[in-house]
C-alpha cells in the first residue's frame, strides 16, 4: 500500500456516502477508500461511539476509530431534522454509493427509505448493513459481532473440547460483514454498468456469520453429527493443530499423504509415515491423541519458529504462534508492506493488491466533522 499516492486508485471517480458507525460499515468504506473512492464519513451529533472506545487514544480519538476510518472526509449531520435531511440528498444527488447500519426503519422514519431514495436516484447503489434484516421473526432487532458469533454456531465450535464454548478473538463477524458489504458494492457497480440502474444490497451480520461455518455446516449436512468443539485440531484433518516445542508453540496444517510424509522426515521419524495407524488421513484421524504424543516427543527438541522455518522450505505448512508484537516485527510483514505509518499514525495497511492501481494513503482519519465547512459550504452556496 502505498503512502500519500496520487495515482488515481481503481475506485477513483466513485462518490460514496457513508453513514456506518462501529465497525461492519467503517471497514466496508475504508476498503473503498483504500482503493480511491471519495468517502464522505457522515457522522451523527454524538459522532461514531468507537472514537470513545479505549485506551489507549491519539487525540482523543480511540485507536478502534482510527484503524477503520482513513481514506474518509469528515462531517456530521443531525438526520432527525430537515435540514440535515436536505443535506445528505444533497450529497446524493451525484453520489454512487450509499452505505448505512441504521436500524431497519430509522431512514423509513426519516423519509430516506430504500423506495424513496431509489426513485429519486434512480442509479445509487444503496447498501444497508444491519444485525437481521428489516423483516422475518427477527427482522428490525439491533445485531451486534459477539451475539451473532453466539447465536450462528461461531462459538459453539470454537474452544478447547472439554472447555466452554468460546468468542473468536476479533469481530471477525463484523468484518466478514465489511467483506460482503464491500464485494456486493462492487458487483452492484459492475451491474449498474450494462443496465444504468442502482439497486438496493441487503447485508447481515446474521447472514455472514453462518456464512464462515465451513466445515462444520457441510459436515452435518452431509454426517447428520453436530459439530463439537475441537480446540485449535481440525476436524477433517490431522495433525492440523499446534503443538509445544522447546521454544513456542508450532502450528502444522498438514493436508496430505506426501506432506506428512516429509515432516516425518525432517523430524527424523520415517517410521512415523510407515506407521499403519497414521498411513492416511482417515487413519490419523481415528489415531489423532497417540499421534498427537508421538509429535510432542519429537518436536520437544525443536524451537518452533527456525523449525517452521525448516519445513516451509521443505513444502510442509506450519508457522510459528506468534502474538500482535512478534508479527508486527516479522520481516515478510514489512516486505508485503502491511503497515502503514505517517507521523503519529500507524495501521495495518490494505491486504488487496492491485498492480497497476494501488491501494493508497491519501487522508488520514478524520476529526469529528473537519470537513464541514468545505463540503457543505459549496452545498449551501
Amino acid at each position: 500500500m502505498q503512502e500519500n499516492n496520487q495515482a488515481p486508485g481503481a475506485l477513483a471517480g466513485c462518490k460514496v456516502i457513508d453513514l456506518t458507525r462501529v465497525l461492519g460499515g467503517p471497514y466496508c468504506t475504508q476498503i473503498l477508500g483504500d482503493h480511491g473512492a471519495d468517502v464522505y464519513k457522515i457522522e451523527p451529533p454524538s459522532g461514531d461511539e468507537t472514537r470513545t472506545w479505549g485506551p489507549p487514544f491519539q487525540d482523543g480519538t480511540a485507536s478502534y476509530f482510527l484503524g477503520v476510518n482513513r481514506n474518509k472526509y469528515g462531517l456530521s449531520l443531525d438526520l432527525s431534522q430537515p435540514q440535515g435531511q436536505a443535506l445528505l440528498k444533497a450529497m446524493l444527488a451525484d453520489a454512487d454509493v450509499l452505505v448505512e447500519n441504521f436500524k431497519p426503519g430509522t431512514l423509513e422514519k426519516w423519509g430516506l427509505g430504500t423506495q424513496s431514495l431509489q426513485q429519486e436516484f434512480p442509479r445509487l447503489i444503496h447498501c444497508r448493513i444491519s444485525g437481521f434484516g428489516a423483516d422475518g421473526p427477527l427482522g428490525g432487532l439491533p445485531g451486534y459481532d459477539a451475539c451473532a458469533q453466539a447465536m450462528c454456531g461461531l462459538m459453539s465450535v470454537n474452544g478447547q473440547a472439554d472447555g466452554e464454548a468460546t468468542r473468536v478473538g476479533l469481530p471477525v463477524v463484523d468484518m466478514v460483514t465489511g467483506l460482503n458489504a464491500a464485494l456486493a458494492i462492487l458487483l452492484a457497480v459492475n451491474e449498474r454498468h450494462r443496465s444504468g440502474r442502482g439497486q438496493f444490497l441487503d447485508i447481515t451480520l446474521f447472514d455472514s456469520a453462518i456464512s464462515l461455518l465451513h466445515p462444520h455446516a457441510a459436515n452435518y449436512f452431509l454426517g447428520g453429527a453436530v459439530p463439537r468443539r475441537t480446540g485449535n485440531a481440525h476436524p477433517n484433518i490431522a495433525p492440523y493443530e499446534s503443538f509445544p516445542t522447546r521454544s513456542g508453540e508450532l502450528f502444522l496444517a498438514v493436508g496430505n499423504n506426501r506432506q506428512f510424509e516429509l515432516l516425518a522426515g525432517v523430524l527424523g521419524a520415517p517410521d512415523l509415515a510407515a506407521d499403519e495407524r497414521f498411513r492416511s488421513n482417515a487413519d490419523r484421524l481415528k489415531n489423532r491423541e497417540a499421534l498427537r504424543a508421538r509429535l510432542t516427543q519429537l518436536l520437544s527438541g525443536h524451537a518452533a519458529a527456525e523449525l517452521a522455518q525448516t519445513l516451509l522450505e521443505r513444502g510442509v505448512p506450519a508457522a510459528p504462534v506468534l502474538n500482535v508484537a512478534e508479527l508486527i516485527d516479522l520481516p515478510h510483514t514489512r516486505h508485503r508492506g502491511m503497515v502503514l505509518e505517517q507521523g503519529a499514525y500507524r495501521a495495518l495497511a490494505s491486504p488487496i493488491k492491485l498492480s497497476r492501481t494501488p491501494a493508497s494513503l491519501r487522508r488520514l482519519p478524520p476529526a469529528y466533522g473537519q470537513d464541514n465547512d468545505a463540503v457543505f459550504g459549496k452545498l449551501k452556496g
